[in-house]
């Protein structure tokens, strides 16, 4: 879904003329079933994932705009999905906090005033974005919940490699997580290995990613060979620093990923710990293969409607 050419010039007469969003006149853009998107919350938006990923505001002006639409939509259809479950804003602090922190960290921020401050300067509210961690953490539950089950950790084998060798190898990834929407894969690819070239790899998971980590530009963080499968670490052995992989056939899609740094670490003494860390980490990439599957199913039940 595309925007129209009266919205882009509204959107972007709002976000680069009105210093601060409260201001503007608050239109509803988008109907996802019975939930609104207005002109104010894209505003925020924009803010939000700029705030998250600082090379987005390089991009031309139409593709933020198109990010961000597709940034809400996705957080109102999990939105909606949750509150056939869970009451979200009884989600208790101490369940939140550990998300706010991981949050902070990210921004290179010390404390949660340092945050507060960061976020009134863009014109966000505190409670905005605890929503949106609400939800996040919701979601992250709803799919253990669903399919734990179907994680499959070989606890045995990770141990057999982690003693092959006092030092593993770990390394700094991005990702971009696609589907074909009956595209042709080599079209897609080079459409996104364009942009990837043009704009940066940050901002191509931005546009092209359907992982929850494409609001932040795909970073994955530091991750462990020995916890990927044999044709993912493959694919990753072969690629130079800084370069990324052809698409690697995953459930439910494609992925890209790329090598922002790499390193070899000395293997820790308590070697049931290490194996720990790994299946963890194992799971965790399970599960957010799951949950874009459960996300691209449940997403077709939704209404979608622009608002003319």
């Amino acid at each position: 879904m595309k925007f129209k050419k009266k919205i882009i010039f509204l959107l972007f007469c709002l976000f680069f003329y009105i210093p601060n969003s409260f201001s503007v006149e608050n239109k509803i853009l988008f109907k996802v079933n019975n939930e609104i998107i207005t002109s104010i919350d894209l505003v925020n938006e924009i803010e939000y994932l700029t705030l998250l990923n600082t090379n987005l505001g390089s991009l031309k002006k139409n593709k933020i705009f198109e990010i961000a639409q597709n940034s809400l939509i996705r957080e109102k259809i999990k939105k909606i999905q949750l509150s056939k479950i869970y009451n979200i804003s009884e989600v208790d602090n101490i369940y939140l906090n550990p998300l706010l922190n991981e949050l902070l960290n990210k921004l290179n921020l010390k404390s949660q005033d340092e945050f507060l401050k960061l976020i009134e300067i863009k014109g966000l509210e505190f409670q905005t974005i605890e929503e949106k961690l609400k939800i996040e953490l919701l979601w992250n539950q709803l799919i253990l919940n669903k399919f734990s089950k179907d994680v499959k950790i070989d606890k045995k084998k990770i141990k057999k490699e982690v003693l092959k060798n006092n030092l593993q190898k770990e390394f700094l990834l991005s990702e971009i997580v696609f589907d074909l929407n009956n595209e042709n894969l080599i079209e897609k690819f080079n459409k996104i290995k364009d942009e990837i070239l043009n704009n940066g790899f940050e901002n191509a998971a931005s546009i092209y990613s359907v992982s929850n980590t494409a609001n932040s530009g795909g970073k994955l963080g530091w991750i462990k060979l020995n916890s990927l499968n044999k044709k993912i670490k493959n694919e990753i052995l072969k690629t130079k620093l800084k370069n990324f992989t052809d698409p690697i056939v995953i459930p439910g899609g494609f992925v890209i990923l790329k090598i922002d740094d790499q390193k070899e670490t000395e293997i820790d003494i308590d070697i049931d710990k290490e194996v720990e860390i790994l299946s963890r980490q194992i799971a965790n990439k399970q599960l957010n293969q799951y949950s874009n599957i459960y996300f691209n199913k449940i997403k077709k039940e939704f209404q979608i409607n622009e608002i003319k």
